[in-house]
């Protein structure tokens, strides 16, 4: 293929809109935002998971306090009762005894009770503190994911104009090159590799492998508008004055 050289050198700058498009499109999918914001969402997450635990811990210490509580009510209300006829008198031996002993019994009962309400109320104020911590932990953690999404949506919004500059450069020198040879550059690039590259100091500036003396001597005899190829990874070598050929 024959393509005039000025022509051929486009291609150079073909492969820098190209180089620079998929830098834009590589820094647009790994924005360190991005990571932050997932990072800070784990984070909520776990808190979100402590606090439906305290949250659920709560309701059950404030059921079974509730449940003793009601317990010692009517243990005090039996109390009470007995304690009032204890005082009114008359009873007889046995059912004096035995009147003493069950408020002794209830006494006790009540006094076990009493600590366990106490434990439980223990228990509640550091499950509260757990709740608040989580909440606390899930406000801050939201801030921060939303000042990383502002912070993310202006380097977007950045990355996209830098994008949009870009391809506007490729069209614009996409449109001087030779269909022929605009064919070769994207078929080579639909490859996965570089289309073009800089023969220079030996090295395909694609590949930068460095070519061998035989090569070298064949594409200093071509003619200029000769369309040579990288016989190691089939980028179209271009030839400038920094060649040295």
């Amino acid at each position: 293929m024959k393509v005039d050289a000025a022509v051929q050198r486009l291609l150079l700058d073909l492969a820098d809109s190209d180089a620079e498009i998929n830098r834009l499109v590589h820094r647009r999918k790994t924005l360190p935002e991005d990571a932050e914001i997932a990072e800070h969402n784990s984070a909520i997450d776990a808190a979100r998971d402590d606090l439906v635990r305290a949250e659920i811990a709560a309701e059950d210490l404030g059921r079974e306090y509730r449940r003793i509580d009601s317990e010692v009510t009517g243990m005090a209300n039996r109390e009470a009762k007995d304690s009032a006829l204890l005082t009114a008198g008359g009873l007889a031996p046995k059912a004096l005894s035995e009147l003493q002993h069950e408020l002794a019994g209830l006494g006790r009962r009540r006094a076990v009770l009493e600590d366990e309400m106490l434990s439980l109320m223990e228990q509640q104020e550091a499950v509260e503190s757990e709740r608040t911590r989580a909440a606390a932990t899930i406000s801050h953690l939201e801030e921060k994911v939303a000042e990383a999404q502002v912070r993310r949506d202006k380097s977007l919004a950045t990355i996209d104009e830098d994008l949009s500059r870009a391809r506007e450069r490729r069209e614009s020198v996409e449109a001087e090159i030779d269909a022929p040879l605009l064919a070769v550059y994207d078929k080579q690039r639909a490859g996965g590799r570089i289309g073009a590259g800089l023969l220079r100091a030996r090295r395909c500036g694609a590949c930068r492998m460095e070519l061998d003396r035989g090569t070298i001597a064949t594409i200093s005899a071509a003619q200029s508008d000769e369309v040579i190829r990288c016989e190691e990874c089939g980028a179209v070598l271009v030839r400038t004055a920094e060649s040295g050929i």
